[in-house]
């Protein structure tokens, strides 16, 4: 009498086709309504999303600010026109006299020598600061698609895995049920396989998951909606050889962004503690003035007309003290920014030695001789050569060394690209 598998047993098969519409990047419904994407190089993900993000755009009007804030701060101030209309009258014994009083003046504020200089040099190091973010923006993007689509791929190879794995458990508890039954022992074996399998599929559904979550943060990054279809085609980066640490400190100290961004700062401060000390010297007023009245009489007079304030009340000492005190606060950033680079850096340097030490102690097609392994025990324990016990562990083994081995290379990739992003300088080619 042969028995019929439940339903439970085709299960992995529906599985499987969920994971494989996973690794496309879309729904079933969206592969219906739209033609299959063509695979993209991780290259050209990253091109794409240079010119797509909408974030880029910020910076980039940010960049616009800064340079109309140039224009702004490199004209003089406006002169000013000042205009007194009234009556004048005049009344001397028994003539009187009555008419219209007028004065003009027309004013120039000319500000103390330097002052304009001083205003150009800071809206500079603005425009200098907003190109900085705009570079390490884009810098961050780059490295964040990379490490995207590498974790994609990893997990898309982690579910692949899986779904192979379920599928022999599937086709094993299905020919164990067909068998006679011949005791318990085979009835054990079939759940014992069936509870393995419920693993294996939790596993399978944990890198769909995650798979969907870096197909969401690609679409976003991208500029397109979240639902858009997007498959990658897999890229492994040659790994750079690790430079000495003391090299890559002096690289850090001159090109990481964070510190170029804090001297930046740090000398837009200084000039503003040169221009409030500047800003302690008046700003005088000087121009042509005419005034003109007429009642029996025209008298006319032209002059030169000074305005200047008197600095009291103000003197702009509280002006430089705040300054002053701005600069040591962009100072002491400096030196704490410098020690965290310091710190940052020499952190990814372990890492990546050390994961790179395990990956050269892996043998290169040490996935493949698992995943051989794997296949041989399926087939050995259909012939009755295996035991139940060393065929399950050799399957999760599998499992355990693809997941293992790909998160590994994908944990030299981020900290490679952390080194990177830290010493400011290219580190990583694909081959």
């Amino acid at each position: 009498m042969t028995a019929k598998p439940s339903p439970i047993f085709s299960f992995p098969h529906l599985w499987r086709k969920f994971v494989l519409v996973s690794l496309v990047g879309a729904s079933a419904t969206i592969a219906q309504a739209e033609p299959k994407p063509v695979p993209l190089t991780i290259e050209s993900l990253i091109e794409q999303t240079l010119a797509r993000n909408p974030e880029i755009k910020y910076y980039q009007a940010e960049i616009a600010v800064a340079k109309a804030g140039r224009v702004t701060a490199g004209k003089p101030a406006n002169p000013e026109l000042s205009l007194d209309l009234g009556q004048k009258r005049v009344g001397n014994g028994n003539a009187r006299g009555e008419g219209i009083a007028y004065a003009v003046t027309l004013a120039q504020p000319i500000e103390w020598a330097g002052r304009l200089g001083l205003r150009k040099a800071i809206a500079d190091r603005d425009i200098a600061l907003a190109e900085l973010g705009l570079k390490r923006f884009r810098a961050f993007l780059s490295a964040r698609v990379k490490v995207l689509a590498y974790a994609l791929a990893t997990q898309q190879e982690n579910a692949a895995a899986a779904a192979e794995v379920a599928d022999r458990f599937t086709s094993v508890k299905e020919v164990i049920v067909q068998r006679e039954p011949g005791g318990v022992a085979p009835m054990l074996e079939a759940k014992i396989i069936e509870a393995a399998e419920v693993t294996i599929q939790r596993r399978a559904g944990t890198a769909a998951v995650e798979m969907q979550k870096a197909l969401l943060e690609l679409n976003q990054l991208m500029g397109r909606r979240a639902d858009s279809p997007l498959q990658v085609r897999r890229t492994e980066f040659a790994m750079p050889k690790l430079a000495a640490l003391l090299s890559l400190l002096n690289d850090a100290a001159s090109n990481n962004y964070d510190l170029r961004v804090r001297r930046a700062e740090l000398e837009k401060q200084g000039l503003k503690v040169s221009l409030a000390q500047n800003e302690r010297y008046p700003t005088f007023t000087v121009g042509p003035s005419v005034s003109q009245a007429r009642a029996g009489d025209t008298e006319t007079v032209i002059g030169l007309s000074l305005s200047v304030p008197l600095p009291l009340w103000d003197n702009g000492q509280a002006a430089v003290n705040a300054s002053q005190a701005r600069r040591m606060q962009a100072e002491a950033s400096l030196q704490a920014t410098l020690r965290e680079v310091e710190r940052q850096v020499t952190e990814a340097w372990l890492l990546l030695g050390t994961q790179q030490k395990r990956l050269d102690g892996w043998k290169a097609d040490a996935h493949n001789t698992f995943a051989d392994a794997a296949n041989l025990a399926d087939r050995h324990y259909r012939l009755g050569a295996v035991p139940l016990s060393t065929y399950l562990e050799m399957q999760d083994k599998y499992l355990e060394a693809t997941e293992a081995i790909n998160a590994t290379r994908l944990e030299v990739l981020r900290a490679a690209l952390d080194l990177e992003q830290l010493v400011g300088t290219p580190a990583l080619s694909n081959k």
